[in-house]
């Protein structure tokens, strides 16, 4: 059986099925069964989920790789945290792309949707970008 192969540098960090496994050295690993996983920089720590964009990406990344009971609760606060972006944003494109966040998490297609969390997260950086520019 064919899997994938991911290679991990010293100190990266791979989750598999809610378990996070840490490397302490350079390792390359296959992985040949289904699981959900997310490796490397892939995986935001809660520490470092301080916007709303990427308290949108910790809670569908808490959808795809936590335990039954957390990705049920994670999907309720991603919907919470899409409203409560979709509301303050006034870009057309940014809300499409919320509502299809949505779309694909209640699908179970979690990881489809953190790449487009990851778009967000572009957008609300541009967004922070240009207002700090404008208040220098």
């Amino acid at each position: 059986m064919a899997g994938l192969v991911v290679e991990l540098k010293q100190n990266e960090m791979i989750i598999i099925d809610g378990a996070a496994i840490r490397f302490r050295t350079k390792s390359r690993v296959e992985i040949t069964g289904k699981a959900r996983f997310l490796y490397g920089k892939q995986i935001l720590l809660p520490e470092d989920a301080n916007t709303p964009a990427a308290l949108i990406y910790l809670a569908v990344q808490t959808a795809y790789i936590g335990s039954f009971e957390e990705r049920t609760q994670a999907i309720d606060e991603a919907r919470t945290l899409i409203t409560q972006f979709r509301y303050q944003t006034k870009s057309a494109l940014a809300r499409d792309i919320l509502d299809k966040i949505i779309e694909q998490v209640e699908a179970q297609q979690c990881y489809e949707a953190l790449k487009l969390v990851r778009r967000i997260m572009q957008h609300e950086a541009a967004l922070m970008e240009v207002r700090y520019r404008c208040e220098r």
